[in-house]
């Protein structure tokens, strides 16, 4: 059986946390690693694209597909992000991605829009491409905004 690394009490107090973000990809680690680029987040919808570096290819060369739905994750999440005022927490609560072609140079775009919400509950989709504008994967998503911030069911 594992074991949380960070117990709920700390997650819940900001004090107890390692550490606190200001800022969205300007002082994000995990997007900055990947190389995101925030295109357009307006209006519940979104456009990011990723660069494919050899950093974030998988053993044939491929771009790895843990990468590509970290793009179509953090495309959802700004169009979320567009529609609610500033400050606002929610997660990523369901995932689901579609491979439909392999990525094997340049950049990849996700282009992605919302609905919702309905109570605290968001619905996202993103459709992935590359650079000749083939879909490379189509993504679908669910995300619920924290509780006690005016979005209740």
């Amino acid at each position: 059986m594992s074991r949380l690394l960070v117990d709920r009490e700390t997650l819940r107090d900001p004090e107890q946390r390692q550490f606190e973000l200001e800022g969205w990809l300007d002082t994000a680690p995990f997007e900055q690693l990947l190389g995101l680029t925030i295109e357009k987040a307006e209006g519940g919808e979104a456009v990011l694209s990723v660069p494919f570096t050899v950093k974030l290819a998988q053993g044939a060369g491929l771009m790895h597909g843990g990468a590509l739905t970290s793009l179509a994750d953090t495309a959802v999440a700004m169009a979320i992000k567009s529609l609610l005022p500033e400050g606002t927490h929610f997660a990523t609560t369901e995932i689901g991605l579609t491979f439909l072609a392999p990525v094997l140079e340049g950049r990849v775009t996700a282009r992605a829009r919302v609905s919702g919400p309905k109570g605290r509950t968001f619905h996202g989709e993103a459709l992935l491409s590359d650079e000749q504008g083939r879909a490379v994967a189509s993504f679908c998503a669910v995300f619920r905004v924290a509780r006690g911030q005016g979005y209740e069911d």
